[in-house]
């Protein structure tokens, strides 16, 4: 029997973080105040392994997931990544595999994950001006490079990519067509997440939060859009441009919750299970997996905290929420 949560949802899709290290300091995800040279990331020994993820996945596929998502941090940054696409492709039951990354590994990695059987990419972009870009990621590294990730992809084989674009009030909110027509220009399906009070370092205000409703508003008066009919458990509004030229996405997870379709859980680097983006706690997998417990074993526990499950942060965000304690979102990958 597939579990389902105290709130009727069904367990369908699986996050897994292979890192907590990025090459990028984005303000809102890793500031390099907190994360600098002396933050303790975790040990290599403290990570799961490729066999640990692989052995995890295929009990999560008996529970009912079919889709799987790679994140990080920057999961290109795990060695040898595309061994582990490479085995969790393998995994039957397994309808989807993604990953999402900031891009700038790509130029090196994207064919072979491309071999390996990983079927979608998803890239970061939340700004198309080199010194924008130099400020929000607070990186050496350049825009171009990012750029560059995005042609080898599609020279891989990636023939749709998704980009991701956190907007923020004050911040790159002005950049929205332009973002838009980029996208529309090279065939990609970009989405715009609302500023989201992931973690407790990012700083994050509701007057930083540009709605997706203004987004659509903007984007509608340039480019008029039709809704699109969106398949079960996804987190954004479709929207498809009425002239032919692609598609978008709207994740609007301040201001229209989407809790009531979450099917999603999240594992973190180091092997600990979270039901909600926003959650304080995570479930110790690790310590079972290296402790001697069976298969069976770990069904049982994973299907019983899941019929546990009760979290719909964002409905409740403004209520007795902001002074929860939350993980990092480096930590299990946003």
């Amino acid at each position: 029997m597939e579990p389902l949560d105290t709130l009727g949802r069904p367990l369908r899709a699986l996050r897994i973080s292979v890192t907590d290290r990025c090459n990028f300091r984005c303000t809102y995800c890793m500031p390099k105040e907190v994360f600098g040279p002396d933050y303790p990331f975790l040990p290599r020994e403290a990570l799961l392994s490729f066999e640990e993820i692989t052995r995890l996945v295929r009990i999560f596929a008996g529970l009912g997931v079919t889709k799987l998502r790679l994140t990080g941090g920057e999961p290109l940054m795990r060695r040898e990544l595309a061994s582990l696409v490479r085995m969790l492709a393998a995994v039957p039951s397994i309808e989807d595999l993604a990953l999402t990354t900031n891009g700038a590994l790509l130029p090196d990695q994207a064919a072979a994950l491309h071999d390996a059987g990983l079927k979608r990419l998803t890239v970061s972009l939340d700004t198309l001006r080199p010194d924008r870009f130099r400020a929000l990621s607070d990186t050496d590294l350049p825009l171009s490079r990012v750029l560059e990730g995005l042609t080898a992809a599609r020279a891989a084989g990636f023939s749709r990519l998704k980009l991701n674009c956190v907007l923020q009030r004050g911040v790159n909110e002005d950049e929205i067509l332009d973002l838009a027509a980029f996208a529309r220009e090279r065939g990609h399906s970009l989405r715009f997440i609302e500023f989201m009070d992931v973690g407790t370092t990012n700083g994050w205000r509701m007057e930083s939060v540009v709605p997706a409703a203004e987004v659509h508003r903007r984007l509608h008066e340039r480019w008029p859009l039709e809704p699109v009919d969106a398949p079960r458990g996804a987190v954004a509004r479709e929207w498809r441009y009425r002239d032919g030229q692609g598609e978008l996405g709207l994740i609007a997870s301040v201001t229209a919750p989407f809790c009531r379709g979450c099917d999603r859980a999240r594992l973190s680097a180091d092997g600990h299970l979270y039901t909600c983006l926003f959650a304080g706690e995570g479930l110790d997998l690790k310590a079972f997996l290296r402790s001697g417990h069976t298969d069976a074993d770990l069904a049982s526990l994973l299907a019983f905290h899941w019929k546990r499950r009760d979290d719909h942060y964002s409905e409740l965000r403004h209520g007795a929420t902001p002074g929860l304690p939350k993980v990092e979102m480096s930590r299990i990958g946003g």
